[in-house]
């Protein structure tokens, strides 16, 4: 396929993707439907550019958001006259979270490695660590975590600036976008475990 077919492709996910980000700071499960679109589409715009771990990542993420979906359906109480039809939110214990940070460095360390000497990945360990890191955010976010969105922000930064590298600007544009709604996000899931 020529380069402006998956530059369309690129678009097309990144619009699904501001959806799906907006609906999941308001705790709407149907949040779940445009994010399984959108990354079914990145595995090939990812794989276009050579972002292995990337396009592999978008492979975890469908298969993640089908579980979330289910998890949130199950945890979702009836809205009342009013309400909003939204999920419970909770954090992490402190080792827990020592946990969730040794075991996603372990992943993305390892994951680099690997794609530096099978692969010719154009960035190996950033896009590892990319993918490391956004494996324990989506766990997170399907167990309802508020840590998820720390992780978020942090991929999100990086993620704009592996996009630059690769000329992926729409995606690029989309994670600085994603950026500003997960730190609304984190403050309404703040708000949300408080309550």
């Amino acid at each position: 396929m020529d380069e402006s077919w998956y530059s369309t492709l690129e678009w097309v996910a990144a619009a699904l993707g501001l959806v799906n980000i907006a609906l999941l700071v308001r705790r709407s499960i149907w949040n779940y439907a445009f994010g399984m679109a959108m990354v079914a589409i990145y595995v090939f715009v990812f794989l276009e550019k050579r972002l292995y771990a990337e396009s592999g990542l978008q492979v975890f993420f469908f298969c993640a958001q089908g579980w979330g979906w289910w998890l949130w359906a199950k945890s979702r109480r009836a809205p009342s006259k009013g309400e909003r039809d939204e999920v419970p939110v909770g954090w992490l214990s402190p080792f827990s979270r020592i946990v969730w940070a040794l075991v996603t460095a372990a992943l993305s360390l390892n994951l680099g490695w690997a794609l530096a000497r099978f692969t010719n990945a154009a960035m190996p360990f950033a896009d590892s660590a990319v993918t490391g890191a956004s494996v324990a955010a989506q766990i997170l976010l399907g167990l309802r975590r508020t840590e998820n969105w720390v992780l978020w922000i942090a991929i999100d930064v990086a993620s704009v600036a592996l996009y630059i590298n690769r000329g992926l600007y729409p995606t690029a544009a989309l994670y600085v976008g994603f950026l500003v709604l997960s730190v609304l996000g984190l403050r309404e899931w703040m708000k949300a475990g408080r309550a």
